[in-house]
């Protein structure tokens, strides 16, 4: 998504990424013209009419999980962004656990009891 025009994301489409462009993507492109979603989610700088790097992660129920808004200057990690979608999927489906800072998939979690805790931080050393 982006506020730029539809047209311009045509022309993203069209140009290969070795060329500056996007190339061929299996998901769809909003242009948010009217800059209406960027000022919904607090991405867009008004003074100069272009929206800032947002991430955001919204679950099923279409709350927003996990979000970062970067400056123009640099993008961000897919990485990171796959490894918070697990996190989250996992915490979502084992609502008695919690994945500690850095957690990657298959790693162990933890229980976000103060005593039950303990058995993960003692195994952490």
């Amino acid at each position: 998504m982006s506020v730029d025009s539809e047209f311009s994301h045509l022309a993203w489409i069209q140009t290969e990424r070795k060329a500056g462009g996007i190339g061929d993507i299996d998901y769809p492109l909003v242009s948010d013209i009217k800059k209406e979603i960027s000022t919904a989610y607090n991405v867009l700088d008004p003074e100069a009419g272009v929206a800032l790097r947002g991430l955001f992660i919204i679950d099923k129920e279409g709350i927003i999980q996990h979000a970062t808004i970067n400056n123009l200057s640099f993008g961000r990690s897919v990485e990171e962004t796959l490894r918070t979608l697990k996190a989250i999927q996992h915490v979502q489906n084992n609502p008695d656990e919690v994945c500690p800072a850095g957690w990657q998939e298959g790693d162990q979690t933890m229980n976000p009891d103060p005593v039950k805790s303990k058995v993960y931080f003692s195994s952490v050393g």
